[in-house]
């Protein structure tokens, strides 16, 4: 009775839902009469009790995404206002069965933009404006990251010395020759080129300045010449020495995988125990993306699922072979303990990126429930993951990690919960038995998991990378078996017998399972049309996307079809993006231009390879930039060089003086980095331009240009400033002082022009 009572009064404290009037569905007669009172029968369902607990994080995410969408940083304690004024109000209308699920909508956007903003504020620092050269640097290593062909460190600076030097930034990150990065926690001394952090590469793409500033890191740059390991004049704070245990234990590991297995397979395997998935090659790097097996590499619910439930079945199964522990104990839980335990140092051993985060906070509130034999709502575990993220990283919101994790994992359960009941439920008849017995439905959960996921992350894929997998469903059926039946068992094996000396056996085990997996995923890529390459689009067709995926898998009501409308939407809206004509770097080096034949033809001066890749991925062209084809497009002399647009309109790039006499009078553009005659009749994009705006896309209509900048005019934001116009590369600060030549840490060539 006593319980009785306690759910009366928890219901009773929500809005009644039975009485609800919607005022937009009066009655009215015959079948629209019908057809409105079914529609008001599906909307107060999906209002009742404990279904709008889902759509708390959906409204904090979409106050995150505004925050980010603000054209000038907001003031700080107006958002915090905010919030608390919504809060105050959806309490005040805690009785009114309509205005409460809106009041409590809104306060929920309210606090995910002031979230944002206080974390802006918090983490506010010192950005370089201006790039210097031959800086002396001293400070500690707080992170240090493997590539294939150079290493990067991130250090926190102690001492930064240089000739009108005006900002010096707190933490910066830079290239090293490979095998020349410092352990984590050492102190170093160095000189070093740095770099403001770049922009986007074109208007409306990756903003990598965003990324850093949220990481504290103020600036970019290369090694110059020897790095020398100091005694450090003060002991490291509690965070770093954390940080260098830490990574000698993740070093430790990796060295003893590297040693045991070779090559690619190495590195997968490194990347699945450690998280270090930066050594890997290109070519199979760019192969598992393309198959769709790439999101082993990401450690995340797959991942940390299989860790946490093999070591609660050990656990369990060694404890029930003890009776008087398994009769008088609750080993359930004792195991659940151990689970939650071993996920713990599984998520710091990876390095703990959104996408492990997101797993362990969900794996977490499993394996508490099992501890307080309470039952766990997935679709309330994917929310508390969600808001948990979000309160923590909020920028993560806009990153494609975040944004294609909680995508899938959101599909997948509302595919088991809902889509497909019989997944859930082991087979109860003779015919499913029998089915079940020869694997195939577990074939056929796996081939609806991976169409599942792949569909619902297509739109990010489409969006943040300008392609698709057609064949993941294929790579993930031959693949993924081998990997959860021997690869991640052998490994966690191997780090049990690591210990006693009896783990190279284990990781050239696991590593005939990746193996494997790197040659389906080899196979799948060079498969015929294996790579579905997209043109970019804006953000609208993602977020008309996301809110059919939101609405599709969090309604329970038939009112969730209307999920397909928005998805149609968004597909329409990314079909009619415009491309752009003419594309220009923020350095006027590289200039693209769209020919009569629909594609770009680009010419370059330097070693910007970066900008042309990413216009033609964004241009959903298969070509590389070091394709012949591409430069096809342009006539050049040693005074410059001449491209059409569709119509026969010349755009020039004028490299002499000498070029405007004839470029002023025959072409509609010019893209120069000198200075162009007063009179000059054309277009002119010079360098002061282009330093203010950066890169820069042009669409050209009935003779006239639109242009959009990577820096539009009247941003400002703290990782997005525009430089004064009359700046320019004479005023780059520069420092006497020649590096000592030994043990050079100067990275190769190539990585010197991709950091320029």
């Amino acid at each position: 009775m006593a319980g009785r009572h306690r759910t009366r009064a928890r219901v009773g404290t929500w809005p009644g839902t039975a009485g609800i009037a919607v005022p937009w569905l009066r009655p009215l007669p015959g079948l629209a009469g019908s057809m409105a009172a079914r529609l008001r029968e599906w909307a107060v369902a999906e209002v009742a009790p404990g279904r709008l607990m889902p759509w708390l994080p959906v409204g904090f995410g979409l106050g995150i995404v505004v925050y980010f969408a603000a054209e000038r940083e907001p003031v700080w304690w107006v958002g915090a206002a905010l919030a608390a004024l919504a809060i105050a109000a959806a309490y005040r209308l805690r009785a009114s069965p309509i205005g409460f699920p809106v009041a409590v909508g809104c306060a929920a956007i309210a606090m995910g933009f002031a979230t944002a903003t206080l974390k802006s504020r918090l983490i506010e620092h010192t950005i370089l404006l201006v790039p210097a050269y031959s800086v002396s640097v001293s400070g500690f290593v707080e992170a240090r990251e493997e590539r294939e062909r150079s290493d990067r460190i991130v250090v926190h600076v102690a001492a930064m010395e240089a000739a009108r030097l005006a900002e010096k930034p707190e933490r910066i990150r830079l290239t090293v020759r490979k095998g020349a990065a410092p352990a984590v926690g050492a102190f170093i001394s160095l000189k070093a080129r740095l770099n403001p952090p770049a922009s986007p590469f074109r208007p409306g793409g990756y903003d990598l300045a965003r990324d850093l500033y949220f990481q504290r890191i103020g600036a970019t740059g290369l090694a110059l010449g020897r790095i020398e390991v100091l005694p450090a004049p003060a002991a490291p704070g509690l965070r770093l020495a954390f940080a260098t245990a830490v990574e000698a234990i993740r070093d430790g590991i990796d060295s003893r995988i590297r040693a045991a297995v070779k090559g690619d397979a190495g590195s997968i395997a490194s990347a699945l125990i450690t998280g270090k998935r930066d050594a890997l090659s290109a070519p199979v790097f760019d192969a598992m993306f393309i198959s769709g097996v790439g999101h082993v590499l990401s450690i995340s619910g797959y991942h940390m699922a299989l860790v946490a439930g093999v070591v609660f079945f050990i656990v369990r199964a060694v404890l029930a072979l003890f009776p008087a522990l398994a009769l008088r104990y609750p080993i359930k839980k004792w195991a659940a303990m151990a689970a939650l335990a071993a996920a713990t140092f599984y998520l710091v051993l990876s390095g703990a990126e959104v996408a492990t985060q997101r797993s362990y906070i969900m794996t977490a509130v499993v394996l508490i429930g099992v501890m307080a034999d309470r039952a766990t709502l997935t679709m309330r575990t994917i929310a508390v993951a969600a808001l948990a993220v979000m309160l923590i990283v909020p920028e993560a919101v806009i990153h494609p990690s975040f944004q294609m994790s909680f995508a899938a994992t959101l599909a997948l359960i509302a595919t088991y919960e809902r889509g497909i009941p019989w997944i859930a439920t082991a087979p109860e008849t003779p015919l499913g038995a029998r089915i079940a017995l020869w694997g195939a439905r577990e074939i056929t959960v796996l081939a609806i998991a991976s169409l599942v996921a792949g569909l619902a992350t297509t739109p990010y894929a489409a969006y943040h990378f300008h392609r698709m997998a057609p064949y993941g469903v294929i790579a993930n059926l031959l693949a993924m078996p081998i990997i959860s039946a021997l690869s991640m068992p052998a490994g966690l094996l191997a780090l049990v017998a690591m210990p006693f000396g009896f783990d190279a056996p284990l990781w050239r085990l696991m590593g005939v399972g990746i193996d494997w997996m790197v040659a389906v995923a080899i196979w799948v890529a060079n498969l015929p049309g294996a790579v579905g390459h997209v043109p970019a689009f804006g953000v609208g067709a993602v977020l008309l996307a996301t809110a059919g995926l939101v609405v599709v898998c969090l309604l329970r009501s038939p009112l969730r079809f209307a999920g397909a409308g928005f998805v149609v939407a968004g597909c329409a809206v990314a079909m009619m993006a415009a491309r752009p004509d003419v594309m220009v770097s923020a350095g006027g080096d590289v200039v693209a231009v769209r020919g009569a034949d629909g594609r770009l033809s680009a010419v370059k001066f330097g070693g910007d390879t970066l900008s042309l890749r990413e216009w033609l991925a964004a241009d959903g062209d298969a070509r590389l930039p070091n394709d012949r084809a591409v430069a096809a497009g342009f006539a050049c002399d040693p005074d410059g060089c001449v491209a059409r647009l569709a119509d026969g309109t010349a755009v020039a790039v004028s490299r002499t003086a000498a070029a405007f006499a004839d470029d002023c009078t025959r072409a509609i553009l010019i893209v120069t980095l000198r200075v162009a005659p007063v009179d000059c009749a054309a277009i002119v994009l010079d360098r002061t331009t282009l330093r203010s705006n950066g890169a820069m896309a042009l669409t050209y209509r009935h003779g006239q240009f639109e242009m959009a900048s990577a820096r539009p005019e009247g941003i400002d934001r703290p990782w997005t400033r525009r430089r004064e116009a009359g700046r320019n590369a004479a005023q780059s600060v520069a420092a006497s002082g020649v590096p000592p030549a030994s043990r050079d840490a100067t990275p190769p060539q190539p990585e010197i022009d991709a950091e320029q």
